[in-house]
């Protein structure tokens, strides 16, 4: 079993900055990719950045692109996500997540594919 906490989130104007992290427990997730997911009110599911299990590969959802970064430090088992220039629409539930499988990455996986999930965490944007 593995239990994922993130933490980080919080209110923040417009063009401000949050790190996310998402602490992992129970087993070493280092062999696994895992995604930063994120949900607003109303709205399904979007990915918004993955890594690779062995932090070298990282792929982000383009209205994320350049403004976020994912990285992750397998000492502490935990990976982060940093977000600058923060909009108004990027208010949401953020969520980490690991694949189901070890030593594969495929970078737009859906939901469906990650099988431990976080509880979430607010972020709000205000303008």
């Amino acid at each position: 079993q593995v239990q994922l906490v993130e933490s980080g989130g919080g209110l923040v104007q417009a063009e401000g900055s949050l790190r996310l992290s998402c602490a992992a427990s129970g087993r070493s997730v280092t062999m696994h990719s895992v995604a930063w997911f994120r949900q607003a009110s109303g709205e399904g599911r979007e990915i918004v950045a993955s890594i690779s299990y062995s932090g070298r590969y990282t792929a982000y959802g383009d209205s994320v692109k350049g403004r976020f970064t994912i990285s992750r430090d397998s000492a502490k088992n935990t990976v982060y996500l940093q977000m600058n220039s923060l909009k108004p629409e990027d208010t949401a539930v953020y969520y980490c997540a690991t694949f189901r499988n070890s030593d594969v990455y495929i970078p737009d996986s859906p939901p469906s594919d990650y099988d431990y999930w976080g509880q979430g965490t607010q972020v709000t944007v205000s303008s």
